[in-house]
């Protein structure tokens, strides 16, 4: 792979790139209209010529809630272009989520939806939609003062779920964010042809790089209106779209309507990552989908991805999420971080230029997850996922050992709920598990609230996708000896033994 920090070093510079190589070109899309890579360059220009108006300097991060779209794409760009650092949350983001993220990330602006309701919360400024891709101030010049970020410095700081109550902001530098997206490029090969169908939020690293991925290729991405329905197939149809990044409900949903609609899409690639897609679930999107094949993969947000497979390797390899990406290496190890013979259950562990810089604040964390590589060769990240390597160096993802979980393709844990759970007035005590043998979430809660209304108030503060399936009302949780919740007898209750 070309050694990208000298031909692409920032994140501001992929743009720059795609416009010069590939301006006349369409870029992005949504429901308003579409740009070309020249038109979303001129609106990156202006979009950082009104952070730097706003008094936004090098270093300084910016919080966005604009929806996926073609302001959030000229946000993205423009503020890598001023120096500053994005922190993506979507117009979906809760009152309580984002309380937690203005406090944390300590942004000084706020981009938000000309319809925003900024007497609600705004600790900070806010930029309206249209003022971000407005006319300048006349003292205003769009990006033409020579400042910038150096590769080094922080780009993103994209908030994850771990083992404690709140989110962690992972840290990423312009060099490991671009390193990242020209090694999945590399592996991916999109086309300057190719229309990316993408319906994940942007806080989520597999939608954002979708950008990133698109203006490497020269390719276009779309991001579709309204919520996800069973009018999806029509729609990823009706816009030619011919690579379809997927979660399991995406395509669970895609393979479930084509079966009543078999007339023929252009798609020609689906990708896989937040959860497994294997099995009958794979096995009746192919089915639906017969001119298309499937990329499996497997990633995690603190070094963007880790493997992605061949094009349907999957089929002669099952269960394989693929090798390591170009530059990167990957490792099982065992409890003492000892490399194991291909075929040992151990955990993964990735090492090199894709690797984040860390946990924002947080540095015993940090030094849990991120830590020397296996081979002593640079920095790696510690996943706490179970895995095994192949003689020819194939991954095969078993497991996790600790309370994180995917989940509708999100990246979850048990005590991200629990404090949501508590948040909730009246709920005394809470408990959470990883989902059951059945697939279901189930969490515990001591309250004078119903089950129904224990569930609403978590879908009020972290969104639908990471509310529980169901609610068990007790007068007490049961404890450890120790006076801790005993969480194997609320395991013991859904049958899963652990």
């Amino acid at each position: 792979m070309t050694d990208v920090c000298t031909e692409v070093p920032t994140v501001a510079d992929l743009l720059d790139r795609a416009a010069g190589r590939h301006g006349p070109r369409p870029a992005v899309r949504d429901g308003s209209g579409t740009w070309t890579w020249a038109e979303l360059s001129r609106a990156a220009h202006t979009a950082a010529g009104h952070l730097r108006a706003r008094g936004v300097v090098p270093g300084e991060r910016v919080l966005s809630v604009l929806p996926p779209g073609r302001a959030f794409v000229a946000l993205l760009f423009g503020a890598a272009r001023v120096g500053a650092s994005l922190v993506p949350a979507g117009a979906a983001v809760s009152s309580y989520e984002l309380s937690w993220l203005l406090t944390d990330s300590a942004p000084v602006l706020m981009v938000a939806p000309d319809t925003y309701d900024r007497t609600a919360q705004a600790p900070v400024p806010v930029l309206p939609e249209t003022e971000l891709l407005g006319p300048l101030p006349p003292a205003a010049a769009p990006g033409t003062d020579g400042t910038g970020p150096a590769p080094d410095d922080e780009a993103l700081l994209l908030y994850t779920s771990g083992s404690t109550g709140r989110p962690k902001g992972i840290v990423c530098p312009h060099r490991a964010v671009v390193f990242a997206a020209r090694a999945v490029a590399e592996r991916l090969d999109y086309r300057p042809e190719d229309v990316v169908w993408n319906r994940l939020p942007m806080s989520f690293d597999y939608g954002l790089y979708q950008v990133f991925l698109c203006a490497l290729a020269g390719a276009q991405v779309v991001f579709p209106e309204g919520e996800m329905s069973a009018g999806e197939l029509v729609a990823v149809r009706a816009a030619g779209a011919t690579v379809v990044p997927l979660v399991p409900t995406l395509g669970a949903l895609l393979s479930r309507v084509a079966v009543r609609d078999r007339r023929p899409t252009a798609v020609r690639m689906f990708t896989n990552t937040g959860a497994a897609l294997v099995g009958a679930d794979a096995e009746r999107l192919r089915t639906a989908f017969p001119g298309a094949s499937l990329v499996c993969m497997y990633g995690m947000s603190e070094c963007k991805r880790i493997t992605i497979a061949d094009p349907d390797e999957d089929l002669g390899h099952p269960g394989t999420v693929g090798r390591a990406l170009p530059g990167t290496r990957v490792f099982v190890v065992d409890d003492h971080g000892r490399p194991v013979p291909p075929g040992t259950v151990g955990q993964i562990v990735s090492a090199g230029p894709h690797v984040m810089a860390g946990y924002w604040q947080a540095p015993e964390a940090t030094a849990q997850r991120f830590a020397a590589a296996p081979d002593g060769v640079g920095r790696a990240v510690f996943t706490g996922d179970q895995g095994r390597l192949d003689e020819d160096g194939r991954l095969y993802f078993v497991g996790r050992d600790d309370d994180v979980f995917k989940r509708r393709g999100w990246r979850m844990s048990t005590q991200e709920l629990e404090t949501a759970m508590l948040d909730v007035p009246g709920v005394r005590q809470a408990a959470a598990v990883r989902p059951g043998p059945d697939g279901l979430l189930t969490v515990w809660a001591v309250t004078g609230r119903t089950e129904r209304e224990v569930l609403r108030g978590v879908a009020g503060r972290l969104g639908p996708a990471k509310t529980p399936d169901r609610c068990v009302v007790v007068d007490a949780l049961p404890l450890t000896a120790n006076g801790k919740v005993d969480k194997a007898v609320l395991r013991e209750s859904l049958g899963t033994g652990r």
